[in-house]
């Protein structure tokens, strides 16, 4: 069901990885990730390709994780398998090839987070990004705590992180988080042409622009770091409570 889930094509040098769970809001599954991440990093080592394009099918880009999925890979493994998040979150951060969003819709949780370790983000005008980690219990991850601050100042960040207010997508060009919002019909269109512009573009050269501006290895310390306490977060009381209720709405 992941190779359905994600949709995984190629065109143009460009390795396009489209969520494709709408029914569900697209919320990724723990072997969704094992999918994005095992195509960013063979991406890696594909010379025909030269950069990767994120989309989505239906009214979200993604809700974040799937909630039960994720309570039940909270041990970390299931079925034998690891947990696929942690690689996919490494493989965004690590990435030496552009990465451009198309944010047609809704955005929560990892859905946001991983949009700022993007090169270039295009979302929908009526598109409307969350981080709800508080009200779920928990704390930020995929070095969002330095990433959203840094980005859009820490005024913004925490009133996104600690009260959980989303950021529309026409302020989320005003903030500097994404390059352009269209209607939500022009958005995929409009990210794909940029990111064949890219594939279009010197590879070595673009890579080693890339490398220069970012530190990913300041990134995965605060990930490290955040992960410890999200998995301390996980067994707390605030967080089975958070998400028995949710379990219990839904």
């Amino acid at each position: 069901m992941a190779q359905e889930h994600i949709i995984v094509d190629r065109r143009d040098g460009v390795l396009e990885l489209r969520f494709n769970r709408p029914e569900k809001k697209n919320a990724i599954t723990n072997a969704m990730y094992g999918v994005l991440a095992d195509s960013i990093f063979a991406a890696a080592n594909d010379p025909g390709l030269r950069a990767i394009l994120f989309t989505a099918n239906g009214d979200f880009f993604t809700a974040g994780n799937d909630i039960a999925d994720f309570a039940a890979t909270a041990g970390g493994t299931v079925d034998g398998q690891p947990r696929h998040v942690v690689r996919f979150l490494e493989a965004c951060i690590r990435a030496e090839k552009p990465l451009v969003a198309a944010v047609q819709g809704a955005a929560i949780g990892v859905g946001v987070t991983m949009l700022f370790h993007c090169d270039l983000v295009y979302v929908a005008e009526n598109a409307k990004l969350s981080t709800p980690f508080i009200d779920l219990g928990l704390v930020p991850e995929n070095a969002s705590s330095l990433t959203i601050a840094a980005r859009i100042g820490h005024a913004r960040a925490f009133a996104m992180l600690g009260l959980g207010e989303p950021l529309l997508g026409r302020d989320a060009v005003a903030c500097g988080v994404a390059n352009a919002a269209a209607p939500a019909g022009e958005v995929e269109a409009r990210a794909r042409a940029a990111a064949q512009a890219l594939a279009a573009k010197p590879a070595e050269a673009l890579r080693l622009t890339k490398k220069l501006m970012r530190d990913p290895a300041t990134l995965i310390a605060r990930m490290q770091e955040e992960g410890a306490i999200f998995a301390e977060r996980l067994q707390s009381d605030e967080a089975r409570a958070a998400f028995a209720a949710f379990l219990t709405r839904r």
